[in-house]
């Protein structure tokens, strides 16, 4: 497989930006799931009550396995806790409930960028990996044309990136409108909470600089292979 130093340049950035994301998001999670919220209530109970108070009575609330592997499912409606958010009573569990609330919410009220993004996620999938099959195929051959076409189809992994930060933005800043227009938590509570999502939020962000500085570097590339044929 082809190698240029050149990747370190494009890529150690945002490797640093994903590594420091999830030192940040673990710790800060690990520190307030320590932290018991002062309204008794458990994940769980929370995500009910915030469903209700929406009118999301059809949304079914699941048990799953794991750690932080909580997520909504707007295809069955269910909303899914991990057995670390499910029956804790932390400020930790409670931020990340809500958050998953604010996805029902979103698909309640047909929230554009998160329908965009349910639309694109087949073709980010089959464009990562037939994008990047076709972007060294047609390096290795020295063909511009299949190369490019390589690179247009891997480019949709960078758009899908792009478009969750804005649907994730959104759900937190709805979780804590949720939080708050419910009393679910005290001041001090509602501080730590907005740390545990923000910290979350990193992710994505890094996520779109990780998909970003691939995109770049095979346009790097491509431009070598132009200068070449010229």
């Amino acid at each position: 497989m082809y190698f240029s130093p050149m990747y370190f340049v494009f890529a150690m950035p945002a490797l640093l930006l994903a590594l420091y994301a999830q030192w940040r998001v673990r710790s800060t999670y690990s520190k307030y799931a320590q932290v018991a919220s002062a309204n008794g209530f458990t994940g769980a109970e929370v995500a009910r009550r915030l469903l209700d108070a929406a009118g999301l009575y059809n949304v079914q609330i699941e048990r799953i396995p794991g750690e932080l592997t909580d997520h909504y499912d707007p295809r069955s409606k269910v909303l899914r806790l991990s057995d670390s958010n499910y029956a804790s009573y932390s400020v930790a569990a409670i931020g990340v409930t809500a958050h998953e609330v604010g996805h029902a919410i979103q698909d309640a009220t047909a929230y554009a960028p998160m329908r965009v993004r349910g639309a694109l996620v087949p073709v980010a999938g089959i464009g990562s990996n037939l994008g990047y099959f076709l972007f060294m195929i047609g390096f290795f051959i020295a063909s511009f044309q299949l190369a490019t076409l390589g690179l247009i189809l891997f480019s949709a992994a960078a758009l899908f990136a792009a478009v969750t930060l804005p649907v994730e933005f959104n759900a937190s800043n709805r979780a804590m409108t949720l939080l708050s227009d419910n009393g679910l938590l005290t001041q001090e509570d509602f501080g730590m909470a907005r740390k545990v999502l923000d910290a979350a939020a990193l992710t994505y962000v890094a996520g779109l600089a990780q998909a970003l500085s691939q995109v770049l570097y095979f346009a790097f590339m491509l431009s070598g292979m132009r200068r070449r044929d010229d």
